[in-house]
């Protein structure tokens, strides 16, 4: 399984990427807002600088018709590389945008998913991956349990070369559980995976690790017995 930062925070990106097993950065344009009106291409470039090549970086286009995401996606790459996933919301147009986009070789994400229908068809449109909206599918009273296992059946069924990445999260619970409906990675904000090392329980018993050292040997460390 594999975990992403959703976010397009710098100083996040470069406290975090290394220190927790990330594979990737995926952002919209929503994200995007948070950080006000950045510098597009000198901030992405930053971004591919703090997590380098072997990351994925994934930016999604903001324009609605194939031709237009077309053309999108082509500046997105020139400004950043051309290993950039491109996330394109999974509609009519965004169905016709990726396959003539995979034919050119880019790495797609298709997007803004609530139904097993969009992910059938984004994997058809040769999706390298498909972004399910767990929260928002369960606000709407969407089984996102039942959808996410469909889409992994699937996958098995019909060997696609798609990957789930479960997106849209409120909390650790609903991460785990897309995990265990089989998908393969999932995008979550930073402050839900840092919350979850909060918990009271962690911290004693570190403390309480400490503690039994210190009382046998001092304030000093393995490394200096």
């Amino acid at each position: 399984m594999q975990y992403l930062f959703d976010t397009a925070n710098l100083a996040i990106i470069k406290e975090y990427a290394n220190k927790l097993p990330i594979v990737g950065i995926t952002t919209n344009p929503s994200i995007i807002k948070k950080e006000g009106k950045i510098d597009f291409e000198n901030h992405f470039a930053e971004i591919r600088k703090i997590i380098g090549r072997e990351k994925s970086l994934h930016v999604q286009v903001t324009t609605t018709t194939a031709e237009e995401i077309i053309r999108e996606a082509h500046g997105i790459c020139e400004k950043i590389d051309k290993d950039v996933y491109i996330k394109i919301p999974v509609t009519v147009e965004g169905l016709a945008a990726m396959q003539a986009l995979k034919k050119e070789g880019f790495n797609i994400t298709a997007t803004a998913i609530y139904t097993k229908m969009q992910g059938f068809l984004a994997m058809e449109a040769g999706a390298d991956f498909i972004a399910p909206y767990y929260n928002r599918m369960q606000n709407l009273d969407i089984n996102s349990d039942e959808t996410i296992a469909a889409f992994a059946k699937a996958i098995e069924r019909y060997n696609y070369g798609t990957k789930i990445l479960a997106a849209s999260f409120k909390n650790m619970g609903q991460v785990n559980r897309a995990i265990e409906m089989g998908a393969q990675a999932v995008t979550v904000g930073p402050e839900i995976i840092l919350d979850a090392f909060k918990m009271p329980s962690i911290t004693k018993a570190v403390n309480d690790f400490n503690a039994d050292w210190v009382k046998t040997f001092g304030n000093v460390s393995i490394d200096k017995l």
